[in-house]
């Protein structure tokens, strides 16, 4: 299957792995990439940028097919030594590169002129008109469904993906709701070029995160998410737990009054928690609804050649015979 996406990045098959706190790692970016997609670390995960370049190393011993790094730029007091994690990017050969969070536009030329594909993640039109317009080669198009951050316009894929295919001319990815072959025929037929998994690819065998996780996923359904932060304005969809009924109790009590000090106990480092030491009440981690058509836990490379083979049925069978 040949897309403005595959012909971009140099894959195989239109199908992403986005980036992921405490998921991105070598062990998952080089199975995505080696089953023809594309795999993605995630910078952030790394504590220092030295960290970053041993793990890019790490990965490019695993695969020779190409794989980018997540860049997510996040307001805060003390932020991250984003040069340095550039740096290390630039260094490691890294060709592709997911931005997320706030614009990437003070760091977009100096990656661009290492020869850098940028796509960038983005939860509203207008948002990914920006993208384009600053200079991204692509975007990722994360509607309501995502896990993660889903923005604020709360507008589901369905409408969001044919409207981004109206206004853009970039090429771009659908992401929030994707699991299998349907997905990525239905992107395409919404104006897509590919689809970028999250959840879906962290119930897989090559994930680097404790079996507790895995198995939390497979056993939701599709309202067995949640949003939090609605009244910081920094929403967010988690997996349904202990700790998430926590932070939802305290909006309702604190209402507009409530600050991020307030939830802290049950946002503030848990990945660790929950991703190494399989503590999956222990808070808030993201999950998408797409928990709901996740039933199992295969490899890597199982996943992608099934929804791949199931796309090419759709297309072939099911599509051809109605015409």
């Amino acid at each position: 299957m040949r897309t403005r996406i595959t012909e971009l990045f140099g894959i195989e098959h239109p199908i992403i792995q986005g980036g992921m706190h405490y998921v991105g790692r070598a062990e998952l970016a080089s199975a995505v990439s080696e089953a023809g997609g594309l795999g993605i670390l995630t910078a952030l995960t790394q504590r220092t940028p030295a960290d970053l370049a041993k793990e890019i190393a790490r990965c490019r011993g695993m695969t020779t097919k190409p794989f980018g790094v997540n860049l997510t730029f996040l307001p805060s007091v003390n932020p991250p030594d984003y040069p340095g994690y550039i740096r290390e990017i630039i260094d490691g050969g890294v060709r592709i590169v997911e931005t997320a969070g706030n614009n990437p536009v003070e760091y977009l030329p100096v990656l661009k002129e290492a020869g850098i594909k940028i796509i960038h993640k983005c939860t509203a039109v207008r948002h990914a008109l920006k993208a384009e317009a600053i200079g991204c080669d692509a975007v990722s198009v994360d509607g309501f469904e995502c896990g993660g951050h889903p923005g604020e316009d709360d507008v589901p894929g369905l409408i969001l993906l044919p409207r981004a295919a109206d206004q853009l001319t970039i090429p771009f990815v659908a992401s929030g709701g994707m699991a299998d072959g349907r997905s990525l025929v239905a992107a395409l037929a919404l104006g897509a070029d590919g689809i970028n998994m999250g959840t879906r690819f962290v119930a897989t065998q090559e994930a680097p995160v404790h079996d507790n996780v895995k198995q939390a996923i497979v056993r939701a359904g599709e309202r067995d998410t949640s949003l939090i932060m609605r009244t910081l304005r920094n929403t967010e969809r988690v997996l349904r737990n202990a700790g998430v009924e926590r932070v939802l109790e305290r909006e309702r009590e604190l209402g507009d009054t409530i600050t991020f000090a307030d939830i802290a106990d049950d946002v503030v480092g848990i990945y660790p928690r929950v991703m190494i030491d399989g503590e999956v009440e222990a808070g808030a981690w993201s999950c998408g609804m797409v928990a709901g058509l996740i039933h199992d836990v295969p490899s890597v490379g199982a996943l992608i050649d099934r929804i791949m083979t199931e796309a090419d049925a759709i297309v072939r069978r099911r599509l051809s015979a109605l015409l």
